[in-house]
């Protein structure tokens, strides 16, 4: 049967109807769909949209906070922040491109140098044409900064070419801008130090923060970049940072807060507008407890000294090379330090911006370490000599003396009348296999009671009076944790307190002493300072102790700190760390012995009072024997005002290598501060 046309018609005509009304639902349910996406777009998504929309607009840049300043304690600026212009550039990687296969990475320097050779040059002329002629920087001094070799900073870290840029420099970049494509004018606080070196290991230097943080030994860092959330406190990579001293111990409060630059930008990313600026916060500043003249004039007096003791007969008979010297000075009664002189030192201004040309870093990196609190080498140029030099922890030889006689005293070895007969030789251990102790140049000093045996400075007292006896009273290793417990009590063998960073405890070897030879050994020798190394700051630490009758005070650098605004915000107080309880007649026997040391030649015509000791550290370094100058000594004698410790390693004697310092050292104290509570020099 065939299908009737009509009705195919009919049906087509139907499903053609259904078809086309299905067609304009959908597109009527798509028009609707975006009529209400539309809607809530405007009404209810749009104020996050238009947030969102200023946000792309916008270029957010931090800027770095302005440093607080370091001044001595008279106010005198030794590291302040200046604000400067300064070139940077970024290198295009592409200059790393179609280098030599198997190239050494000097090889490849020489070749990437070469490619950025024309450049340098360029810059190089304009600075010549537009720069402070006292300024100026040559194409060499360009392929330097560029740090082509990638020592300091990777490929795509900005290299700084040029600070202070004059305002004929700024103006040539700024209008031709397009012809140096990687050129950025950025103004930036840049850090300034004292051209006369001032105490320049205590107070440190600066280098990049993304530097600092690949620092080994040193996390401070690396936890402040991990949980640092505040934007205001947040570190920038190319901030600059303290890396030791003062620098670093105060990084927090010399710091700042960060501010902010809000660029407006097209949908190009080009800039169309002023930036709205929230200025940064600066720093604190610090008053150090540093007097700037008695520091150069200590700094002054060690140069002097090791230039004379290069010349001296018994130095060069005694093949010995004295290149570095060490000195602190602190009050008795408050712990301020108010010299520290680690010499030879270096220029710090080196350092400037955070980072140092390896030229400068291999000519000053015998001096960055502050010797007085770390063990540091002097600087021989001669590899042969390496590690046959004394460093600058010694230990402390006679100086140790008076405080083994309060040790004795206060043990009950021997009473302040006690005599002991001094024949030149004390000897020890088993029948057969003596070993014997005896004085400097062999000298017999006859009957000596204590005061007299550290004036003398006998070795065979302290061998026989304190070691010995302290060994037959104890019998064992109580003896050695007893003389361990005195000896940190006057802060040997302790840090001391100062919170300086990288301070060392010193070294200990009587109790290594004790395992290879005997408890006998190790407390006879370090009854006369042959047993430990200390820093020249512990030994200041200790001898203001001995002036004090023994308040163990806190070594401190900070006198105040003061806000922007020159409000003081901390006032540092004199802290006692602990008290050492003895009769009044164990001090007074050793106070008595410190005034019999004859320094007279050293402290001719001098209008004070002092009690002193010398001491001799022998010492073996890469196979020799040397002598290391120790000396320690307080003034005035009775109610002392300051104490002083100088070390001068392979000096010599005690009272030609290290005393004539000290007595510099009291000397401008005596000038500038007083030790009369009065300056001497109006």
């Amino acid at each position: 049967m065939q299908d009737d046309p009509q009705k195919r018609k009919i049906v087509n005509r139907r499903h053609f109807s259904f078809r086309l009304n299905a067609y304009f639902f959908i597109v009527f349910l798509m028009f609707s769909v975006l009529i209400i996406r539309l809607a809530i777009l405007q009404f209810v998504e749009g104020p996050s949209l238009k947030a969102e929309e200023i946000k792309i607009r916008s270029q957010r840049v931090t800027i770095a906070p302005i440093r607080g300043n370091i001044l001595d304690s008279t106010g005198h600026p030794i590291a302040y922040s200046t604000s400067t212009q300064s070139l940077y550039y970024k290198l295009d990687p592409d200059i790393r491109k179609n280098l030599p296969k198997g190239s050494t990475a000097k090889e490849q320097k020489v070749i990437i140098e070469e490619r950025m050779r024309p450049f340098a040059n360029q810059l190089a002329s304009i600075f010549v044409k537009y720069g402070n002629p006292a300024e100026q920087m040559t194409a060499d001094d360009v392929i330097r900064q560029l740090d082509l070799g990638f020592k300091k900073n990777t490929i795509s870290t900005p290299r700084r070419i040029k600070t202070d840029l004059t305002n004929d420099e700024i103006a040539y970049f700024m209008e031709n801008r397009d012809l140096f494509d990687g050129i950025d004018i950025v103004e930036e606080s840049v850090r300034r130090y004292d051209n006369s070196s001032i105490a320049v290991q205590l107070v440190g230097y600066l280098k990049k923060f993304n530097s600092a943080v690949n620092t080994k030994g040193l996390n401070f860092y690396k936890d402040k970049k991990e949980n640092t959330t505040d934007p205001k406190l947040t570190y920038l990579d190319q901030e600059d940072v303290g890396l030791d001293g003062i620098e670093l111990m105060y990084q927090d409060v010399l710091r700042g807060k960060n501010g902010l630059k809000i660029y407006p930008i097209n949908a190009l990313s080009k800039i169309i507008g002023p930036p709205t600026i929230t200025n940064p916060e600066k720093g604190d500043d610090l008053y150090l407890t540093i007097n700037k003249n008695v520091q150069l004039r200590t700094e002054d007096a060690i140069t002097r000294h090791l230039a004379y003791l290069k010349t001296s007969p018994d130095i060069l008979k005694a093949n010995q090379k004295p290149k570095t010297g060490y000195a602190v000075a602190m009050e008795v009664n408050t712990g301020k330090v108010v010299a520290m002189a680690s010499m030879p030192d270096y220029n710090p201004n080196v350092w400037s911006g955070g980072s140092i040309s390896q030229e400068d870093l291999d000519n000053s990196e015998y001096y960055l370490i502050n010797g007085t609190i770390r063990d540091v080498l002097a600087p021989y140029e001669d590899e042969k000599e390496a590690g046959k030099h004394a460093p600058s922890m010694v230990m402390l030889g006679s100086t140790q003396k008076p405080l083994s006689v309060l040790v004795g005293l206060n043990e009950g070895l021997f009473t302040t009348t006690s005599t002991y007969l001094d024949s030149g030789t004390f000897t020890f251990g088993k029948k057969g296999s003596e070993v014997p102790i005896q004085n400097a140049l062999k000298h017999a000093y006859g009957n000596l009671d204590p005061a007299h045996a550290i004036g003398k400075s006998s070795n065979p007292f302290m061998a026989a009076m304190v070691g010995d006896r302290l060994y037959s009273k104890y019998r064992g290793i109580a003896g050695l944790d007893k003389w361990d417990a005195y000896m940190k009590q006057f802060g040997l063998g302790v840090k001391t307190g100062s919170d300086l960073p990288f301070e060392k405890e010193g070294v200990i070897d009587y109790y290594h002493e004790a395992e290879t030879a005997s408890i006998q050994s190790a407390l006879i020798r370090a009854s006369f300072g042959q047993q430990a190394r200390y820093t020249v700051l512990q030994l200041a630490q200790y001898t203001a102790t001995l002036a004090s009758r023994g308040k163990r005070m806190k070594p401190q650098f900070v006198e105040k700190i003061v806000d922007s605004d020159g409000h003081t915000v901390q006032t540092m107080q004199p802290e006692v760390l602990n008290t050492v309880d003895f009769p009044a007649q164990y001090w007074e026997e050793v106070e008595q012995g410190m005034r019999l040391v004859n320094v007279s030649e050293a402290f001719a015509g001098v209008n004070y009072t002092y009690a002193s000791k010398t001491g001799t550290s022998q010492q073996s370094v890469g196979g020799r024997i040397v002598d290391n100058a120790v000396f320690i000594a307080y003034a005035p004698a009775v109610n002392p005002v300051l104490a002083v410790a100088v070390v001068v390693p392979e000096g010599g004697f005690g009272a030609k290598g290290a005393a004539p310092i000290a007595r510099q050292i009291f000397d401008a104290y005596d000038d500038e501060l007083g030790l009369s509570g009065t300056p001497r020099k109006q």
